[in-house]
């Protein structure tokens, strides 16, 4: 017997294209696509809804919930040095474990199956992904200039020897040196070099502003991308956050060495950061993907929003509607975030032998009518309030718009008090 079937929903499937059918879901993977008359343990009427590959973020904090409102309407660097920095000091294991619950409630409640996480105390973080059953590639962060360096490093192998490939595989682990700005040339080798021992891949931020990209080539002579890529960060499988700033040079030095993209552009606008150059890197066939920061520089974690911001945003810069059409949007929130991730074999798509990675819009708002173009409903007109039904390797996580895993009262008390004492120290 089926453990969940999914009867008459207008499913996206893997080839871009949009059909009534039904989905079978065996364990944690699809295993059939199409009529399907089976008997199943549960069956959802997915008549009237559309059904998607979850969304993928492929870049957050997600702890950094606790933040959200505390520091808006600044500069990067004053936000970061006078306000963030500061108070993670006061940040406990605890924190980050509901900080981080708080982010996944968030996520699941607006349709993303899976994300990827950079900051500390990641066993918490893998301790809440587990408990939640969400899907996530984690990385401990890691700042070459802190006095706490070399403990990071110990840390992060210990993480991953810990937590790569745990909770059924849904838990995957990657290095996170934060950025060239805070990780000198020495200690990039430190992490190159423990790439290459565990076999890891590296998520990074790259030239999210232009002061930082304008003091990389003052300190060193050449840009970020250039610079990492002289230390063999894009050796090891890179995943770049932000990638803003960037010279023609930049580009062909990501298309040859296949670096992914992380696209921020709710953060990005609100720290004024700029505008990456998103056609110009999918021109190049460079992997780009969608994702939220952290809440406390976007403020949500909410992918519907970031795939619109993304559709919109480079139409009115580049002065051109067609720079991100909205499938062009829906991929980079799925298929491309998959890929981007490394995860283009087990997830982003709905496919027979994928996991069963699926969200499930309810479409009976006015919003959703008439229906010329269900894609672009879903990019332009969708709200995450649609979301109905979220699934993660095959197990049930949103129910009708309730969590299954997560008991949201207590969360949102836990969080609220935390969040409070974190800043009034």
């Amino acid at each position: 017997m089926l453990n969940i079937l999914l009867k008459g929903g207008d499913v996206l499937c893997a080839d871009g294209q949009i059909r009534q059918t039904d989905i079978a879901v065996s364990g944690s993977v699809i295993t059939q696509i199409g009529k399907i008359d089976e008997s199943a343990e549960q069956v959802i009427d997915c008549r009237d809804k559309l059904i998607i590959p979850g969304f993928v973020n492929t870049h957050t904090h997600a702890a950094m919930t606790l933040f959200r409102s505390y520091a808006d309407d600044m500069m990067l660097m004053d936000w970061l040095q006078k306000k963030i920095w500061p108070a993670e000091e006061n940040l406990t294991a605890e924190d980050v474990y509901w900080g981080t619950q708080l982010a996944i409630a968030e996520m699941l409640k607006s349709g993303t199956t899976c994300f990827a996480d950079m900051y500390f105390f990641m066993p918490e973080v893998a301790r809440a992904v587990a408990e939640s059953g969400i899907r996530a590639v984690l990385a401990r962060g890691m700042a070459g200039i802190a006095p706490t360096a070399n403990q990071a490093l110990a840390e992060s192998e210990n993480f991953y020897k810990e937590w790569h490939n745990a909770a059924n595989g849904r838990i995957t682990v990657m290095l996170g040196p934060h950025a060239p700005y805070t990780c000198p040339p020495d200690f990039i080798k430190k992490v190159t070099a423990l790439a290459t021992k565990l076999g890891a891949q590296i998520h990074i931020h790259l030239s999210e502003t232009a002061g930082e990209v304008a003091d990389c080539q003052k300190q060193y002579g050449k840009s970020p991308i250039a610079l990492m890529n002289e230390l063999g960060i894009f050796d090891h499988g890179a995943l770049a956050a932000h990638c803003v700033h960037l010279s023609p040079e930049d580009i062909a030095i990501m298309k040859e060495k296949q670096v992914r993209v992380a696209h921020n552009p709710g953060s990005n606008m609100k720290l004024a950061s700029g505008v990456a150059p998103v056609p110009d890197l999918l021109a190049a066939g460079i992997c780009v993907s969608l994702g939220t920061d952290g809440a406390a520089s976007n403020n949500n974690s909410d992918m519907l929003e970031e795939l619109r911001l993304a559709a919109l945003l480079h139409k009115v810069h580049r002065l051109d509607p067609l720079a991100i059409p909205a499938k062009t949007a829906v991929d980079m929130a799925t298929v491309q975030g998959a890929a981007a991730l490394g995860l283009e074999t087990i997830t982003g798509k709905l496919a027979t032998s994928y996991k069963a990675d699926i969200t499930i819009f309810d479409r009976q708002e006015p919003h959703w009518h008439p229906r010329h173009d269900s894609l672009s409903l879903l990019t332009y007109a969708a709200s995450s309030r649609d979301v109905h039904t979220v699934i993660v390797d095959g197990n049930i996580l949103l129910d009708n718009r309730r969590l299954t895993t997560i008991d949201e009262e207590r969360l949102l008390a836990e969080t609220d008090r935390r969040g409070m004492r974190l800043v009034n120290k």
